[in-house]
């Protein structure tokens, strides 16, 4: 829902408590036991198909496909090189990206007085997702600026929303000259896929000459045989990989960094416990700084990336949730930005108040789902990126602050909270597109 940009939670613009009926075939729901029914392991309901329109219908993702044994298929291939002890070996490759995009924050705030970490953070995790899934880095780091790339990332969004919610507009984008947005977006989509070719082509031409390549997220996937995933599937699979990893991480670490930038108390109380982190730190070594985890889990659940909506069909015999029957065929809908706004579970939810997580009640847990559908149990129902995104927020923010510990927003150029403001299609983005902080 939105309404001059910023998504209200609809059961609150209608008052009708957790069920609204958006359209005559679709439901949102926001009841807890509903979701996990929703979403429970091996359940009846299928993704709808909105899944499918985010793609070519004939081409099958780990994200697009409806298809739950094909899933399951899918994501078993795929999880082992976003397993944890496979990232570990590949951290390496995220802390010098870090470490750099610090480095050339701080350039940004000795020439120009303030860091725009909105530009730079998206620049590291394009970077970084860039390095793990094509084996080569965009280098927009590097470059300190803007490139093609970049700029079909950010139409990406809007290309995700005309595709899942008008999908014929798009195949005829080149022929209605009356519509340039069509185009663009299309163009943007078209360009991204060329380059997820190319770079794919690249590494194994690689992998044919080098017996012990570079790793990557997908280097298993080329040596799996019959087992594994052939050229083109792995184009697609990395496509995704780069659209759900890059805005994703970029946009939690932008609005993480206002919101603690604009309450010093909880600045000083995080800089505190990451200012004597050793010099060459590790990921492990910050999953047990105990207010840094309760920050990233307050900017997931105020700040989510993804708090659109996560469709699914009720199975053709119907089904009763929330007390009300439903017909088989009816597409219900549960997202993150109601769920983590209800007041019963999380008083004060308008409040960032990283504190609330210190001893988080059992209800918060079940209705935490910044990463998807899924829970602690229903890992299949999770995004398969969740610990990526992990060592990028703990090494990203805990550097940030350690190096930056007087950060503050900036009222330069005329940086206000407006710019801040939620603007949203299917991910979400500040609306001035820019966020600055001085040191």
């Amino acid at each position: 829902m939105i309404d001059k940009t910023i998504p209200i939670g609809l059961s609150t613009i209608y008052g009708t408590g957790p069920v609204v009926r958006v359209s005559p075939y679709e439901l949102d729901i926001s009841d807890i036991d509903a979701v996990k029914e929703i979403h429970r392991v091996g359940g009846r309901y299928l993704k709808s198909e909105f899944y499918e329109n985010i793609g070519h219908r004939s081409l099958k993702t780990l994200f697009s496909t409806t298809d739950p044994t094909h899933h399951a298929i899918r994501r078993r291939l795929l999880s082992a090189g976003m397993a944890r002890n496979n990232l570990t070996q590949l951290e390496p490759i995220v802390m010098e990206r870090v470490q750099l995009t610090i480095r050339r924050m701080g350039e940004e705030s000795q020439k120009r007085g303030v860091i725009d970490v909105f530009k730079w953070w998206t620049f590291m995790a394009t970077d970084v997702i860039g390095e793990l899934s094509f084996g080569e880095s965009f280098r927009t780091l590097d470059k300190g600026e803007k490139t093609q790339y970049i700029k079909d990332l950010e139409n990406i969004s809007s290309f995700m929303a005309i595709r899942t919610t008008f999908p014929t507009l798009l195949r005829y984008a080149q022929f209605l000259p009356i519509f340039p947005v069509l185009k663009r977006v299309s163009a943007a989509g078209q360009r991204m896929f060329q380059y997820a070719q190319q770079a794919i082509g690249r590494y194994q031409s690689m992998l044919e000459r080098d017996p012990d390549p570079k790793q990557t997220l997908f280097t298993k996937m080329f040596k799996g045989g019959s087992e594994g995933l052939t050229q083109f599937e792995i184009t697609l699979e990395a496509g995704g990989y780069i659209v759900a990893g890059s805005d994703t991480t970029a946009i939690t670490l932008t609005y993480l960094v206002w919101a603690v930038c604009k309450r010093p108390s909880i600045r000083d109380r995080l800089v505190a416990e990451v200012k004597n982190l050793p010099e060459d730190v590790k990921e492990k070594d910050l999953r047990d700084s105990p207010y840094l985890n309760q920050v990233i889990h307050e900017a997931l659940r105020l700040h989510s990336a993804v708090p659109s909506a996560l469709p699914r069909a009720v199975p053709p015999e119907g089904a009763t949730l929330v007390g009300y029957n439903i017909p088989g065929g009816i597409t219900v809908s549960t997202q993150a930005y109601s769920l983590h706004r209800n007041p019963e579970i999380f008083p004060n939810p308008e409040t960032f108040d990283p504190s609330r997580w210190e001893n988080p009640s059992k209800e918060m847990k079940n209705m935490f789902m910044p990463f998807g559908g899924g829970s602690r149990t229903n890992k299949s129902g999770v995004c398969i990126g969740i610990h990526l995104a992990w060592m990028e927020l703990l090494l990203a923010t805990a550097l940030f602050f350690r190096t930056f510990p007087n950060a503050s927003i900036s009222k330069k150029d005329g940086m206000c909270d407006q710019d801040m403001e939620a603007k949203m299609f299917v991910l979400v983005s500040p609306k001035g597109r820019r966020c600055l902080i001085e040191t």
